[in-house]
């Protein structure tokens, strides 16, 4: 077969351990191949519990196949909020593509597959999980993965992975998931119970919900306060993806008038996370 143009002749298929000793195909290549048993559940709900299923699905075959079908429906459904600056159409996911990419393979390689259950992606209006049965590797715990330890469960399917250039061999994939949201105010979760690990990636354009009910008077302080943290974070996006920021940006990105927009950009300087350069309405603000 030939997969990302990498050819898996004779010779591979036995380096690889898809091939055992005895001629006979593994485990391994029963988990690549279409009679696999192992299937991936994805559910969409309505709100932020589990009353009511949007829609839902179970991807079957091989787990390179459930790979691809999965990640395309996910993104089907990962929808996004446009906002303008000025002429400039900014568009922001609900989740980071690369986020998501990370969370489902690690889903993937790092399962038991002894278990018989299937893995598990809920998605919410708020959140997204990845559940993956196996929970940490013997001998690890949680906080050893945000030390970039890279001890694999499936070893040899994490070979396979890589020779595909799906994985980098370093254990990369949790840090890159982080930094995604590193001017998001919600974080991802990692949590992990026996024979369990969940990956959650919280929702980030869930602010345009919280300035609906904000207007619509049903938000109290706290939420309010986060509101405000959540605008200063595309803010700071929007300066450190285009190397500055102008109060007229602001008003378009934030859909602020041009005191409110002032007022945030004051606070943003204050905190020391920009510095203002020029005078009055031609004053630009850079990353300091």
């Amino acid at each position: 077969m030939q997969i990302r143009n990498i050819e898996f002749g004779s010779p591979q298929m036995r380096t690889l351990k898809l091939v055992g000793e005895d001629g006979l195909y593994t485990n391994l290549a029963y988990l690549l191949s279409e009679q696999c048993e192992t299937t991936t559940k994805v559910a969409l709900f309505q709100g932020t519990d589990k009353a009511v299923f949007r829609d839902r699905k179970e991807f079957t075959g091989s787990i390179l196949k459930q790979l691809e079908e999965v990640y395309q429906y996910i993104d089907l459904n990962n929808k996004m909020k446009a906002t303008f600056s000025g002429l400039n159409r900014v568009d922001i996911r609900d989740y980071p593509e690369e986020g998501v990419r990370e969370a489902l393979l690690n889903s993937i390689v790092h399962r038991d597959y002894s278990f018989s259950g299937s893995n598990l992606i809920n998605i919410y209006d708020d959140r997204m999980e990845f559940v993956s049965l196996g929970g940490l590797v013997s001998g690890l715990e949680l906080d050893s993965i945000f030390l970039g330890v890279s001890q694999s469960r499936n070893p040899n399917l994490a070979v396979v992975f890589y020779r595909m250039r799906l994985i980098e061999s370093y254990g990369t994939g949790i840090g890159k998931i982080q930094r995604m949201y590193n001017f998001v105010k919600e974080k991802p979760k990692f949590e992990t119970a026996k024979g369990v690990f969940r990956v959650t990636l919280p929702n980030c354009n869930e602010h345009t919900i919280m300035q609906k009910a904000m207007v619509q008077g049903k938000l109290d302080l706290p939420h309010v306060q986060a509101l405000l943290e959540k605008r200063k974070e595309m803010v700071m996006v929007y300066a450190l993806e285009n190397g500055q920021v102008t109060r007229k940006e602001v008003e378009d990105l934030l859909e602020v008038g041009s005191t409110k927009a002032f007022r945030l950009l004051k606070e943003l300087c204050d905190a020391g996370k920009l510095k203002a350069e020029g005078n009055g309405k031609l004053s630009k603000y850079v990353v300091n």
